[in-house]
């Protein structure tokens, strides 16, 4: 095997995801659209990759910036649902990361002490929208580097074997109409409505955080505010209603939820044992063998007023910070490398063809991923739903809330119920209080 000019390590392969193989092309040092500093600046580069599934396509986007320029770019990748333990033991180390990311405000409220003001980069020019900027106060402490949806993927053509086009799914009542059926008849038809809602590390993200968003999000437009302190929980109700359709109605008996993993609901999807399966545009290159015929996004309904007005859930929780911490050199070489990644031919190629992202910079290129377009076409009618979930206090919460989802899950009564909407409501309030 080649040896590599960069250190790739990926700590636990928890999602296997071959992304885009789109056509990248070699940019020359001429057009590498870096000016922060001196090309010739004697830093390196140590990024802490949040994304498993892209670990291949940043290695060797890594090794190319080296090959072109000469910068030695270290990439580390996280497991999945592991990045904020592997960023807290990096960054005690000495050669700590000089790049990495926060999920948002409330990451950014444990990291602020370790990130560069960005404000006059050139990065930060090449932002199509202010709003994609992370701030504190007057500072520029973060910078999305990619624009996300998530909703339940689902298969056409099971979909239409059972009876059904996507035009039927308007609201919760009619989604459920058309999932019960399906399970009523999953034997005569071979398959089932959903696939499993594995609560291991490596799928639980998907219920824990992403569903939970929906609530926090009603709840949010309801009261006029984007944080808060002590969420009511208005919603959970709503939140219980589509938890109980995923599980009752899924390839496997809810009781083996806390066995099941993210590698399973996407094996059970692509080899069509069930029709929906809830996850997001970045997941496009694991379904992709059905066919781009095939597969298109719905957004999710829990029967909540007024939902059928809103689309897909779009937005980001990945901002790119640098670490104030390194060295002079270092820094100015992460800023160099950041603006390549996102001005060059072959930067740009490799995030938005081999990694499939839509990035929020000038440069962006018309997406060849099927879940993109579907999403933008929803929401180029409807409401986006916004990602709220980055307000989350901690993750604390969100492992109080997935064993309640869980042990719900497997013995579905009110008191168990109780039991999630406690770790939801009183688990919120401790958390955040404990963030003060």
């Amino acid at each position: 095997m080649k040896k590599r000019k960069v250190l790739s390590v990926l700590l636990v392969a928890a999602m296997t995801v071959g992304m885009l193989a789109g056509c990248g092309s070699s940019s020359s040092s001429s057009d590498s659209g870096s000016s922060d500093g001196d090309k010739e600046a004697s830093g390196k580069v140590y990024y802490l990759n949040f994304k498993p599934e892209a670990d291949e396509q940043w290695q060797d986007l890594a090794e190319k910036y080296t090959e072109e320029t000469g910068v030695e770019v270290t990439v580390l990748t996280a497991a999945s649902g592991e990045y904020e333990k592997t960023l807290k033991s990096e960054m005690a180390k000495t050669d700590a990361p000089t790049l990495f990311q926060v999920n948002g405000p409330v990451g950014l409220a444990s990291w602020k002490d370790y990130c560069y003001d960005l404000s006059g980069s050139d990065i930060m020019g090449e932002l199509t929208d202010e709003g994609f900027a992370l701030k504190d106060g007057d500072q520029t402490l973060g910078i999305a580097y990619v624009v996300e949806s998530y909703g339940l993927i689902y298969n056409k053509a099971l979909l239409e074997e059972a009876g059904y086009t996507a035009d039927d799914i308007t609201d919760f009542d009619s989604f459920k109409k058309i999932v019960e059926d399906i399970t009523a008849r999953k034997d005569e038809l071979g398959f089932s409505a959903f696939t499993s809602a594995g609560m291991d590390g490596s799928s639980d993200w998907r219920f824990k955080t992403h569903l939970a968003n929906y609530p926090i999000f009603f709840e949010y437009k309801d009261e006029g505010i984007d944080n808060t302190d002590a969420i009511k929980g208005t919603y959970l109700d709503n939140y219980r209603q589509i938890w109980d359709l995923y599980i009752n109605n899924a390839t496997c008996d809810p009781k083996l939820l806390s066995t099941k993993t993210g590698d399973d609901a996407v094996a059970e999807f692509v080899t069509e044992e069930a029709v929906f399966y809830q996850n997001g545009t970045w997941a496009y290159n694991d379904v992709a063998d059905l066919g781009d015929d095939n597969i298109g996004i719905l957004p999710i309904y829990m029967g909540i007023e007024g939902e059928e007005d809103y689309g897909i859930c779009t937005g980001t929780e990945n901002y790119w910070c640098v670490n104030s911490k390194a060295s002079e050199e270092d820094i100015q070489a992460t800023l160099d490398f950041m603006n390549w990644c996102v001005t060059s031919d072959a930067g740009v190629e490799a995030m938005c063809k081999d990694m499939g992202f839509v990035i929020p910079f000038k440069s962006n290129l018309e997406s060849e991923n099927v879940l993109v377009n579907e999403a933008n076409a929803y929401n180029a009618d409807k409401t986006a739903v916004t990602w709220t979930f980055s307000t989350m206090p901690s993750e604390e919460w969100k492992n109080g809330v997935g064993s309640a989802l869980t042990s719900y899950a497997a013995d579905q009564t009110d008191a168990n119920w109780d039991a999630v909407v406690s770790a939801f409501v009183d688990g919120w309030a401790t958390e955040a209080a404990a963030a003060e």
